[in-house]
């Protein structure tokens, strides 16, 4: 095997985790390939002779080019992700998938994946890479061209905001999905009282249809996202709703006569839903991956 053989190799060994830190750099897999992707040609351009810590060297190479993205997406604000959900990862209720075990580490779920949407591009990569992968802030620094010091100022910033933004999902899997059927069984009955009694007070709900719902729509409290009793009613009772894994968190996939119309996430905290993102943009769903959930 010549010596770009064996880079290739290695840098697939550091694949997985390379995308995971794009992932929640970005939001958006496609874009999370591409920054991965630009590392190797990075890599395979320089010496990597003179590379003592390939990993973090990776690692500092995705984040540069993350920053970058960021950046653009706030300079070009047609382009923003903060208009609409993050990309699902959908994966299988019973299957695990060692990639995705890597990406999803930590729950990532889509509720956090939107805090971070509204942070500075420099306080998402900070509070990333800090929070999220250990890196110490010498690391972090020079990615974002700041001290130390006040790379540790962005992190604790972003923390701040972050903390209590997100609703922390209960950690039984088992108990998610309990709440996840309690509910599919009330908008299949139409029972407001029984949809009621799981939701959070302050529970939030997006709805990102694209096209179809001309964006990103969020409805805030209990009493606001019961009165979608009706809209819930139509889906459970027109659709097929397959159990799955939508970042990690319990979910559904519902299907029409075999086609894909939405990706519905739940975060489940302290026993009710706190919070429930749905997909259903036709143009996003027909680019996601779901051969994980072939039997």
């Amino acid at each position: 095997m010549n010596p770009h053989d064996l880079l290739a190799v290695e840098f697939e060994g550091h694949r997985p985790h390379l995308r995971a830190v794009a992932y929640r750099m970005l939001g958006s897999l496609s874009e999370a390939e591409d920054a991965v992707q630009e590392a190797w040609l990075r890599l395979a351009r320089s010496d990597s002779g003179d590379i003592d810590n390939l990993g973090g060297w990776l690692t500092t190479v995705v984040g540069r080019v993350c920053l970058d993205l960021l950046r653009a997406r706030k300079t070009r604000r047609e382009e923003s992700l903060e208009d609409r959900l993050p990309d699902p990862v959908v994966s299988r209720v019973d299957a695990a998938d060692p990639e995705q075990e890597v990406l999803l580490a930590d729950s990532v779920g889509l509720a956090l994946l939107v805090v971070l949407e509204s942070l500075s591009p420099a306080e998402r990569l900070a509070f990333v890479l800090h929070d999220m992968f250990g890196l110490p802030f010498e690391q972090i620094a020079p990615i974002v061209d700041r001290t130390p010091a006040t790379a540790k100022k962005l992190a604790s910033r972003a923390r701040q905001r972050v903390r209590g933004a997100a609703p922390s999902p209960d950690p039984d899997p088992a108990d998610q999905r309990r709440v996840v059927d309690a509910f599919l069984a009330a908008a299949r009955g139409g029972d407001f009282e029984a949809l009621v009694s799981i939701l959070d007070p302050d529970v939030v709900l997006r709805a990102d249809g694209g096209v179809l719902t001309n964006g990103l729509k969020v409805i805030r409290g209990v009493a606001a996202v019961a009165g979608q009793l009706a809209t819930f009613q139509r889906m459970a009772t027109s659709a097929a709703a397959h159990p799955a894994l939508i970042n990690g968190l319990a979910g559904l996939v519902n299907t029409i006569d075999g086609r894909l119309i939405s990706v519905m996430s739940f975060t489940v905290s302290e026993g009710r839903i706190a919070a429930i993102d749905i997909l259903s943009d036709p143009d996003r769903l027909s680019r996601l991956d779901l051969a994980g959930l072939e039997p």
